[in-house]
């Protein structure tokens, strides 16, 4: 905190004058959290914004002797700095259509303790209250600034989108946004997303999400070039693929449908599990050269990727809406789209390079790098498991029954089917 001082004269006045002329400035806290809510009616649409006071700056707080907070100078300014730090920072489009000028309706300053902001009607209430007294001897790094914003809607509009811009505040800005019973956990820097999308937005969003994880996960592609050294068709490869889609589709959604353990220790063990994988599939080339059951492989070990696919979606699901089936089947998509567009670089690639040397002794060479790659990461992932001894053993042996079970079911429906036919 810094601490500037104002005086008229240049000498020296009495302490009791020089303390009341204070003003408070500092720099950015490492970080923050936003709380907002959001409701919709015809012909407005309104926002309950709250921030730590510490995150406004480039201005300077009247203060009174202490340190503290003068509230009752800095009330008057309070809709003219949440303009700037609150409102400004929110985009509100309809379709793709940005919404008119916002209002500055109420502002006002908030202690630590305050829990008003629970829900929309609380929050209403609490900012649109009287402001607190100078009595109250209230600290700038102790303090929110709530502020209620409205914004115009046109007739009979209802489908909202929004983008908060909050990276400004704070190194690190997370923002909880309440709208319509559901809760967003955002980044100050959360694209512009539609708060009730259609099932076409919602399974778009998702189809590039899919395709982005697929080529942006380094294990993912690697135990996916595992799979292309001994087949190099691409004909063939689209079956392997397509295994490997269908065994981590099923984990994929049965973890989104809570059939998953939701122990801190499930994480680190499927990316155990993911790293062994990988490691399998390249001492496979090395010792069974030539093919080994590819699609095999890639179904029974899709299903473990399937779980390290959820993590990475779980947060995200939030953007589905009421779409949840259409969006986790259009993330299925965008990542068998995704291995598909990395199957379409890997074999040319693989063709050059065994046209230019002994093609046994690169499998050994290419395989061998990569099991080497994953040995270091079975060493790192295995170090954070091992930080839950015994707590996840019995939980893991319960997930290890019951889908035993539901893999027998299946075999059994399989069986009476095709005995039928026969």
């Amino acid at each position: 905190m810094r601490v500037r001082y104002h005086t008229r004269f240049g000498m020296r006045i009495p302490l009791l004058l020089f303390a009341a002329t204070l003003a408070i400035a500092h720099d950015a806290p490492p970080d923050a959290t936003v709380h907002m809510h959001l409701r919709s009616e015809p012909g407005k649409a309104t926002v309950l914004v709250r921030i730590p006071l510490e995150t406004v700056r480039d201005i300077d707080f009247p203060a009174l002797p202490g340190g503290y907070l003068d509230i009752e100078k800095l009330t008057p300014r309070l809709l003219g700095i949440a303009k700037t730090w609150t409102a400004d920072p929110i985009e509100l489009t309809t379709g793709s259509e940005k919404l008119g000028a916002v209002r500055v309706v109420a502002a006002r300053i908030s202690i630590e303790s305050d829990r008003s902001f629970g829900d929309f009607e609380s929050a209403l209430l609490h900012v649109q209250g009287p402001p607190h007294a100078n009595t109250e001897n209230l600290f700038w790094k102790q303090v929110f600034l709530d502020t209620q914003l409205e914004y115009p809607l046109p007739a009979g509009e209802t489908a909202l989108g929004m983008k908060a811009a909050y990276t400004v505040l704070a190194e690190k800005v997370s923002i909880v946004l309440r709208y319509g019973g559901r809760t967003f956990l955002l980044n100050g820097g959360e694209d512009a997303f539609a708060l009730d999308p259609r099932w076409h937005q919602a399974a778009w969003r998702f189809v590039k999400m899919g395709v982005e994880h697929i080529l942006s996960g380094a294990d993912h592609l690697l135990f996916l070039l595992c799979l292309v050294i001994p087949v190099r068709k691409f004909r063939e490869l689209i079956w392997v693929v397509t295994a490997f889609t269908a065994a981590h589709s099923i984990t994929l959604i049965a973890s989104a449908f809570e059939l998953a353990p939701g122990g801190l220790w499930f994480p680190p063990l499927v990316e155990v599990l993911i790293a062994i994988s990988i490691i399998a599939a390249a001492l496979l080339n090395i010792l069974k050269p030539g093919g080994h059951g590819e699609a095999r492989l890639a179904f029974g070990f899709g299903l473990v990727h399937g779980f390290g696919f959820s993590f990475a979606l779980r947060e995200s699901l939030q953007f589905a809406g009421s779409h949840l089936v259409s969006s986790l089947l259009a993330f299925n998509v965008g990542v068998e789209i995704g291995q598909v567009a990395a199957i379409a670089v890997m074999v040319p690639v693989l063709a050059w390079l065994f046209g230019r040397i002994d093609e046994p002794i690169g499998v050994i060479v290419l395989s061998a790098l990569i099991t080497h790659v994953s040995l270091l990461w079975l060493y790192e992932r295995w170090a954070v498991l091992a930080k839950y001894p015994v707590q996840w053993m019995p939980e893991l042996a319960l997930l290890a029954i019951r889908w035993a079970m539901a893999g027998m079911a299946g075999y059994g429906a399989w069986w009476v089917v095709t005995k039928k036919r026969i």
